[in-house]
């Protein structure tokens, strides 16, 4: 069963819209073009595993692949249905359940995605159970694309966006640094919901010991979610240009990782 926090957090419709305001719309950028290097062939048999509303599963069925939405969370699969119904774009099935225990056979897809579910549970076994149940319904050398968030994240925003001038914020910050579990007991969404945030090594240690072959750690946004003013900087071209140019440039220096305020590690069966 889903945590009641993290049920209530997605209700409020705070996640509906994310990926397309501020930041986040770099998040979005980096974790398409991630996702594409290793999605070559067309089509591929996909598992949007805790996918929410389906931004990256629709996504991927526009461009030919066939995806199967699976989350806990009805209201995220309410959307989901009428995002489908209103663009005209099916997914292959859209099904309520969660990343421990997945409707689908053995060796039945090509890639599954864990694009949330890593960091909403806070228990080392649950996140173990997660990655062997993706690998269980991916073929042998099927992919699996598993992201977290940083160790760090909610330091680098805290002193970023001064959400330290909060007392109460302090203690959730404190909490993350000390052992990456993060409760937010206010009602302030923007202090994000009940999660495990990863250090960079934790994540790769998980991926092994559920018997994946890990290949690599990448930062999804690296450290351009903390350029000041952002938001009207994306906005130009050849500011965004130089930005992603960059971020690929520095990609691979692990003393940066943690710095990233998402991680997108990449396994294969």
């Amino acid at each position: 069963m889903i945590n009641k926090e993290i049920e209530e957090y997605y209700k409020s419709g705070i996640e509906k819209e994310r990926l397309k305001a501020d930041i986040s719309q770099l998040e979005e950028v980096r974790t398409r073009e991630i996702f594409l290097r290793y999605m070559e062939s067309v089509p591929l048999k996909i598992a949007d595993v805790g996918g929410g509303s389906g931004v990256y599963s629709f996504w991927l069925k526009s461009l030919g692949h066939h995806v199967h939405l699976v989350d806990p969370v009805e209201v995220n699969l309410e959307n989901a249905r009428t995002y489908s119904a209103q663009n005209n774009i099916a997914l292959d099935s859209i099904s309520r359940g969660e990343a421990r225990s997945l409707p689908y056979e053995n060796d039945e897809m090509d890639v599954a995605l864990l694009m949330g579910p890593l960091y909403h549970l806070q228990k080392k076994t649950e996140r173990i159970q997660a990655l062997t149940e993706a690998k269980r319904t991916v073929k042998k050398g099927g992919i699996i694309f598993c992201a977290a968030i940083s160790r760090y994240a909610s330091m680098l925003d805290g002193f970023t966006r001064n959400l330290i001038a909060d007392k109460n914020f302090i203690p959730i910050m404190q909490q993350d640094l000390v052992n990456g579990n993060h409760v937010n007991p206010t009602r302030n969404f923007d202090y994000f919901t009940t999660s495990y945030f990863h250090h960079p090594g934790e994540l790769k240690t998980e991926i092994a010991e559920a018997g994946l072959q890990f290949e690599k750690i990448l930062p999804v946004e690296s450290f351009g979610w903390l350029v000041p003013g952002f938001s009207n900087k994306w906005k130009d071209a050849g500011f965004k240009e130089l930005l992603l140019q960059t971020i690929r440039q520095v990609e691979n220096d692990q003393t940066l990782t943690g710095v990233s305020a998402h991680l997108l590690g990449i396994a294969r069966k």
